[in-house]
């Protein structure tokens, strides 16, 4: 009994031995389980933060570009140095026409408008026939002429005979003064009457035509252009009366035209004779720069500015008299430490930025503007003097940065 007791407690040390040792290789089986899977998850992690520290420098705004890349874009580059920024001043202003070169035209005689052969706009050549009118008092002149050229011919005569007459002692000392008298008074007479008809325009040619051609019309008066150019204004029709100090036309050459700039009081010092003029026309036409010609001595009482004059060559007709404008002026200014041209810089994720080139390539560096003019600007950071920048060509360089955000996120 007492055997089969102890048999029996064996067994029940041996079945517990077991039962502990096949809980401890599973406690041991599950850490171990749980420690590879610890380490799993953390080589995701850890594979996960490799791809995301690539993806950040997968993503640094670089911009990449061979050599002959460069040369294709027309990329320029330029090494940040100091320099003079000339203040810029604007002054309005307007195009005028060029009043060297304008006509009014007047007849000169009075009379009936019986030809118009130019309208307005029309281009007309130096010496051409605009109209043509009747003028009784061309004819009365004409003939007055003529007259007095007959009365010449026949005072000579009889002069010419009392001189002989006198030589002989034949006609007396008082015919041939007499005769002398009237020679001097027709030939001042004649010299009256042909410079009247020089004063109407008529040359010496056209007086010697019209002595021995006696069958030319005396009342046709034919009004002519002074110079080649245009017809800006015309007043006079078909069939009209008009007087010899009526405007009928005005003749405007406009291969050049003014540009009359008003400048107001604080700007005066700085506007001389000889300054340069970027002239602003807008709408599409190109800038032009010119040299202000003339300073008005005078201050306008109304409008308390100056004007400044610029002459400007018109050949294509784009600049239009009546025109309003904007001049451009560079007066003196002051030195700045680092200076850049406007054309440098470019605006990428609402800041200013300029290219810059560094050995992973041309990255846009943030800087600050201070002061600028019409080409150049101050840069107050972000760009160090010695520094070599991207000074033509950055929009290029915009386009592909952008570019590659859009497209992957990142550029190379």
């Amino acid at each position: 009994m007492r055997r089969k007791i102890v048999m029996t407690m064996f067994i029940g040390m041996l079945s517990g031995i077991m039962i502990f040792g096949l809980g401890a290789c599973n406690l041991v089986s599950d850490e171990k389980q749980a420690h590879e899977e610890h380490d799993d998850h953390e080589g995701e992690k850890g594979d996960g933060h490799d791809d995301h520290e690539g993806g950040d420098e997968h993503g640094e705004e670089i911009v990449r570009l061979s050599k002959a890349e460069l040369e294709e874009f027309g990329i320029e580059f330029a090494v940040a140095e100091s320099g003079e920024l000339k203040r810029s001043v604007a002054l309005p202003g307007e195009i005028v026409v060029n009043a060297d070169r304008m006509a009014h035209i007047v007849p000169r005689v009075s009379g009936v408008i019986s030809k118009v052969t130019k309208n307005l706009g029309d281009k007309v050549r130096s010496g051409e026939v605009m109209a043509v009118l009747e003028s009784r008092e061309l004819s009365d002149a004409k003939a007055e002429y003529l007259a007095a050229h007959e009365r010449l011919a026949l005072a000579e005569v009889n002069f010419a005979r009392e001189d002989r007459l006198r030589k002989k002692k034949v006609s007396s000392e008082e015919d041939y003064l007499n005769a002398k008298q009237a020679l001097a008074e027709v030939r001042i007479e004649l010299r009256s009457t042909k410079q009247k008809l020089h004063a109407l325009g008529f040359s010496k040619a056209y007086l010697a035509e019209l002595l021995n051609n006696r069958d030319t019309t005396f009342t046709q008066y034919k009004i002519t252009a002074p110079f080649s150019g245009t017809v800006i204004e015309k007043h006079v029709t078909l069939g009209e009366v008009v007087k010899d100090d009526a405007e009928i036309f005005i003749v405007a050459d406009l291969n050049t035209v003014w540009v009359n700039l008003s400048v107001y009081q604080k700007d005066l010092p700085f506007i001389r004779e000889g300054e340069k003029v970027l002239v602003v026309i807008g709408h599409g036409t190109p800038k032009m720069e010119g040299v202000i010609s003339y300073v008005g001595p005078i201050v306008g009482e109304k409008t308390r500015t100056a004007l400044a004059r610029v002459v400007l060559p018109n050949k294509d007709g784009n600049l239009r008299p009546g025109l309003f404008i904007s001049g451009e002026i560079e007066v003196e200014g002051g030195m700045a430490n680092v200076i850049a041209p406007k054309a440098a810089l470019q605006t990428f994720e609402d800041r200013d930025v300029i290219f810059v080139e560094t050995d992973k390539g041309f990255e846009p560096k943030p800087i600050t503007i201070g002061r600028k003019n019409r080409t150049h600007v101050e840069i107050i950071s972000g760009l160090s003097a010695g520094q070599k920048y991207v000074s033509k060509g950055a929009f290029t360089l915009k386009a592909e940065l952008s570019k590659g955000a859009f497209g992957s996120g990142h550029s190379h």
